[in-house]
This record gives structure tokens, C-alpha cells and sequence, in this order.
């Protein structure tokens, strides 16, 4: 395979990832704010048992995730170009 093919794929599967990461931590967040929203008792949330993944930190891989298969495209983009 050629080095612009390679990185091309790197780029899909940050992207993929990335895309991925960002829909389960808005589900996370929704998931969340629903479970406080339906239960009267806020022991849950603020013993934080059980322990649950936070939202934010799901986006923030996300969205870095997405810029690094950006990154990679571009670089896929100019590789091809050049060779």
C-alpha cells in the first residue's frame, strides 16, 4: 500500500472513532440528566455510586479524535498530491 492510502484509513478510523466517542458521551449526558430529573432522592448522584463514565470527558475524546483524523486526511490529501 501506498503512504497515501495508509494514512487515509488512519484518518477514517480516527474519524470513525471520534464519532462514535462524541454520540455515547451526548448519551451519557442525556442518560444522566434524565436519571436526576426522574428520581427524588439525589443520594445516587452525589455519592456518585455507581460509578458511571463521565459525559465530558467521552466528548472531549471526541472531538479530538475527530480533529486528529482531520489532521490525517489533510496530510493523506497533500501525500497523494505530492507522490
Amino acid at each position: 500500500m501506498e503512504a497515501p492510502a495508509i494514512v487515509a484509513i488512519l484518518g477514517a478510523v480516527f474519524t470513525l472513532f471520534g464519532i462514535i466517542l462524541v454520540a455515547w458521551g451526548y448519551r451519557e449526558e442525556k442518560g444522566y440528566v434524565e436519571d436526576i430529573a426522574r428520581r427524588p432522592d439525589a443520594k445516587k448522584f452525589i455519592a456518585r455510586f455507581p460509578p458511571r463514565m463521565e459525559a465530558g470527558g467521552l466528548k472531549a475524546g471526541g472531538f479530538i479524535s475527530l480533529a486528529v483524523g482531520a489532521v490525517l486526511f489533510v496530510l493523506a490529501l497533500l501525500l497523494w498530491l505530492v507522490l
